[in-house]
């Protein structure tokens, strides 16, 4: 099994330093990844999440809500779409087969047109809220625009698993193989999850949205940049969940560090040190690829 990282096109949002920590000022815009993974399995391919999509880069103003096209200012280059990626690795987009979605944010699920004959497998609760798109910073966030597959859609109830490292783990996504499992991690939506892949005797854990950047998960003093963290409690639908899971993943890389490797869906630094290429450049047959 080999894992590949995708930045599925960057955001740019407004406040520079104060967002990502490392731009040079405040004034320009600053840099988050859409952290994906493919992941390469005997019998096909799974996408872990699918970013910004081929529709949202050729007409953003139709799928996107005007708000977040100002506050965050996606990048939009048709190269750096979950589609192309996967062609640029030299593979037929229609070998994915499988897509597990952390939740339904038009930053995770933009690509998910691009994929018509793939199954998406997602927490129920995620489809029944967000469907009903209930206020304005709802209708902002959830665009069913991009919803367009949803008669592939599966869904799952987040306590019929099994004990995942004292998390719960959602048991056997339907056609996915055991080694990629969902976790619930609610907070940021209702039904929020990360998704843990076996590699060996390790895992990976893309514990998406459940935190921001990096330094969330240092031990002895968790911190995030300003803006990320008004941004964080903006988005959060569940204020002390969200905070009990990132309190949670900290003790799980405390106690697990050897067996449990965790990053999110938007740090640079740690889709960088990952994929071990720069987050502005598409995955290629050289770059982004882990074998187990």
């Amino acid at each position: 099994m080999r894992i590949h990282h995708l930045n599925c096109i960057s955001t740019c949002p407004a406040g520079g330093k104060l967002m990502d920590g490392r731009t040079e000022s405040i004034v320009r815009r600053g840099e988050l990844a859409c952290h994906c993974l493919l992941i390469e399995t005997p019998d096909t391919l799974v996408l872990v999440d699918t970013g910004l999509g081929l529709r949202d880069v050729m007409n953003p103003h139709s799928r996107l809500s005007g708000f977040f096209l100002a506050l965050l200012k996606p990048d939009f280059r048709e190269e750096m779409t979950a589609i192309r990626q996967v062609q640029r690795l030299g593979y037929d987009p229609r070998d994915v087969r499988h897509i597990v979605l952390t939740h339904l944010d038009f930053d995770h699920a933009g690509g998910l047109d691009d994929f018509p004959e793939a199954t998406v497998h997602m927490m129920a609760v995620e489809h029944e809220y967000a469907a009903q798109q209930k206020t304005w910073l709802d209708r902002q966030r959830f665009r069913p625009q991009q919803w367009n597959t949803r008669s592939n859609w599966r869904f799952y109830a987040p306590d019929a698993g099994d004990d995942w490292f004292g998390f719960e783990r959602v048991r056997s996504l339907t056609g996915v193989p055991p080694e990629i499992a969902m976790v619930p991690l609610i907070g940021h939506t209702h039904g929020h999850a990360g998704v843990a892949v076996q590699r060996g005797d390790r895992w990976l854990l893309q514990a998406s949205d459940a935190y921001f950047y990096h330094a969330e998960m240092d031990l002895e003093h968790p911190r995030c940049t300003p803006g990320l963290r008004f941004y964080q409690w903006m988005m959060e639908k569940n204020r002390s969940a969200r905070l009990w899971n990132q309190h949670r993943l900290r003790e799980l890389k405390r106690d697990h560090s050897r067996e449990v490797e965790i990053f999110c869906g938007h740090d640079i630094h740690e889709f960088e040190r990952l994929s071990g290429h720069s987050a502005r450049v598409p995955a290629d047959r050289l770059t982004g690829a882990v074998p187990a």
